[in-house]
């Protein structure tokens, strides 16, 4: 898959070094990953949860942290669109957050 865009990694590590590991871990995998479908991505990250508009959500670091992805499995490209704490994620809608270029 291909990886939209790690300097949202990098400005959350940034600001919270102890999730560097799991993140850059997360980001290894997803990018080698050809995931056709949410089950394939199940298989690989088994608390992943669909939350509608091609957009999931990943536990991070023992669920202290959510990442929510965009993911078009037709052009095999996934686009960070969050990283945050569970208490920022509760003020959000998952199914509606936008990419910030």
């Amino acid at each position: 898959m291909v990886v939209i865009s790690y300097s949202v990694i990098r400005e959350f590590v940034a600001n919270h070094p102890g999730t560097s590991d799991t993140l850059n871990n997360w980001y290894t995998i997803t990018e080698k990953s050809d995931w056709a479908n949410f089950n394939e991505i199940k298989e690989m990250f088994n608390s992943v949860d669909a939350v509608g508009n091609d957009r999931y959500v990943f536990n991070i670091r023992g669920n202290h942290y959510r990442l929510i992805a965009l993911i078009h499995f037709n052009i095999r490209t996934v686009y960070i669109l969050f990283i945050g704490t569970h208490e920022t994620y509760n003020k959000i809608d998952a199914a509606t957050v936008k990419f910030k270029r």
